[in-house]
């Protein structure tokens, strides 16, 4: 029994001399912040602001997609939604939202 206490005792000496700066522990984890920043979020912020500037630019008689898949032209504009002709004399109204994109 004495001598795993003993043990122990010459165990902790050598620990506190390979303590680093507090600063190099922070290093790899301040990496990985930015590296997260660079390859998710602001990608994703590109695409979001122009989904919305698509949206504000669209006008009646544009051909788009909603996101469910729906095919239609544009006939009728309000600020929250969008009338759109599916088929001759089919008309559905969607919210701006669900706009996927506009087909060229």
């Amino acid at each position: 029994m004495i001598d795993v206490a003993y043990a122990m005792g010459a165990g902790g000496q050598a620990g506190t001399q390979a303590q680093g700066g507090g600063l190099m522990g922070f290093l790899p984890f301040i990496a990985l912040i930015i590296i997260f920043y660079f390859l998710l979020m602001r990608p994703q912020q590109k695409k979001a602001k122009e989904h919305r500037t698509m949206l504000t630019a669209l006008k009646k008689g544009d051909k788009i997609i909603s996101s469910g898949g729906l095919h239609g032209e544009i006939t009728g504009l309000t600020d929250d939604a969008i009338i759109m002709e599916i088929a001759p004399k089919v008309r559905v109204k969607i919210s701006r939202g669900s706009v996927a994109g506009k087909i060229n």
